[in-house]
Parts: C-alpha cells; sequence; structure tokens
C-alpha cells in the first residue's frame, strides 16, 4: 500500500516568491511555518504507509496459518471417520490413530492461537495508520491554509493554518505512542475436542 501522497511542493515555490515580492515579514514565517509542517506531513505520510504494509502482511500471515488449520481440520475429520468405520466392522481403535489424533488437536490449538496473533497485529498496525493518516491530512490542509494566507494577504488564515498544523503534530505524536505500544494478545480457551475421543458403536 502506497503512503499518502504530500504535494505541496509548488505551494511552497508560491509562497516564497509571494514573500519576496510583498515584503511582508510575516509571510516569510508563513513560509517558514510550511516547510516545517511539510516535514512533520512527510515523515507522517511515511509511518501511515509503512503500518499500512504491515497491517496487510499480518493479515495474510492470518490467512495462511487459518488455511493450515482448516487443513488439518481436514486430515482430523478423516481420521475420526476412518476410526468410526473400523469400530463399525468390530475392530478395536488403534493407538497410533488415538496418538495420531492428540496430535491434530495440540496442533490446532497452537495454529489457532498464531492465527489470532496475526490478525490482532494487523489490527493493531491498521490503528496506527489510521491515526498518521488523519495527521497527514490535517498537516496537508494547514499548509494549504497557510498558501491560502499568502495569497490573501490575511493573517488570520495563517493563525488558522498554525492550529490545523498543531492538530496535525498531536496526531503524529499520538500515532507514535500508541504504535509503539506491544499488543497484549488475548489468551485463548479452549475445549477439549471432540475428536479425542470418538463416539463408540454399540
Amino acid at each position: 500500500m502506497e503512503e499518502p501522497e504530500v504535494p505541496t511542493e509548488h505551494l511552497h515555490e508560491e509562497m516564497h516568491s509571494h514573500a519576496h515580492s510583498s515584503g511582508k515579514a510575516w509571510i516569510m514565517w508563513v513560509a517558514l511555518s510550511s516547510a516545517l509542517l511539510a516535514a512533520f506531513a512527510a515523515v507522517t505520510s511515511l509511518l501511515a504507509g509503512h503500518h499500512a504494509n504491515e497491517a496487510m502482511a499480518d493479515q495474510i500471515k492470518a490467512g495462511n496459518h487459518w488455511s493450515y488449520f482448516q487443513a488439518k481440520s481436514i486430515k482430523e475429520n478423516l481420521l475420526v471417520t476412518k476410526i468410526e468405520l473400523l469400530e463399525g466392522l468390530g475392530k478395536a481403535r488403534q493407538d497410533k490413530d488415538l496418538a495420531k489424533l492428540k496430535e491434530y488437536a495440540r496442533d490446532k490449538e497452537e495454529i489457532q492461537a498464531l492465527a489470532r496473533e496475526k490478525e490482532e497485529d494487523a489490527h493493531h498496525h491498521l490503528e496506527s495508520h489510521v491515526i498518521f493518516a488523519r495527521g497527514v491530512t490535517m498537516l496537508q490542509v494547514a499548509i494549504a491554509i497557510g498558501a491560502i494566507s499568502v495569497l490573501t494577504h490575511k493573517k488570520k488564515f495563517w493563525f488558522f493554518s498554525l492550529f490545523l498544523g498543531l492538530v496535525g503534530v498531536v496526531f503524529f505524536t499520538q500515532g507514535m505512542i500508541y504504535s509503539t505500544q506491544k499488543v497484549e494478545h488475548k489468551p485463548e480457551i479452549h475445549a477439549k475436542p471432540a475428536a479425542e475421543t470418538p463416539p463408540t458403536h454399540s
């Protein structure tokens, strides 16, 4: 997934040209603040794209684990069917088959835990992406309004631009804090699989 674009180069050029032509000192400060906001926007955009890619990768890994889980379930069901057919013919269960059932049950439990961990990791990365994406949006709007203040020579637009830029920086900080938090995986509670003790036929 690509990072959100930050198309601000032409705005910077426009601001600098107006700053030199107008001779107003505050317009130079607009250009400087917009350059700083653009730097924050670039870094925030990069982080948003990184977490989007990580979320996608973890979701793919979770899907692979669930596919493996299904494959184990199919093998387990086939073995249960075999045991039931043998019992229907009056033959005793084989120890190796019962041991294999327990192995399948243990493997399924481990695979399921890994799959759910990857799903939780993907969700964490996606939430981080959303926070950073909001920051990119606010910073982009702040830069655009800064350009409007230069074009219209109205300071009030610059002040509003600084306010939106501050909001964007807050989102950036929030995203940094949230993304560095360790994901707490929920403990799995598993019932004893019925496949371990297939029913006997009278």
